[in-house]
């Protein structure tokens, strides 16, 4: 139980880009709110128009994060920098 997971909020639109820069602030302040440890956010983008908001953690974290921040999906990665 040591992987690392992303999680993914996605984002339409012309205001994609500012508003998933934006969500990632918010997920910054949550995970210092509740002592969790956050190995990485990020503002990824895989077409115009779309972008994603992404938090890597520690699969143990992800049930409450899960529960509490509902992220549209979810990914196994193996370095965090990818």
């Amino acid at each position: 139980m040591n992987r690392k997971i992303r999680l993914i909020w996605d984002f339409h639109g012309g205001d994609a880009e500012k508003t998933a820069q934006h969500h990632v602030r918010h997920l910054e302040e949550f995970m210092q709110r509740e002592e969790l440890e956050c190995l990485r956010t990020t503002v990824l983008s895989n077409a115009d128009y779309h972008f994603m908001a992404c938090m890597t953690v520690n699969e143990k974290d992800v049930m409450i994060l899960r529960d509490s921040l509902k992220p549209h999906r979810a990914v196994v990665v193996e370095d965090i920098n990818d």
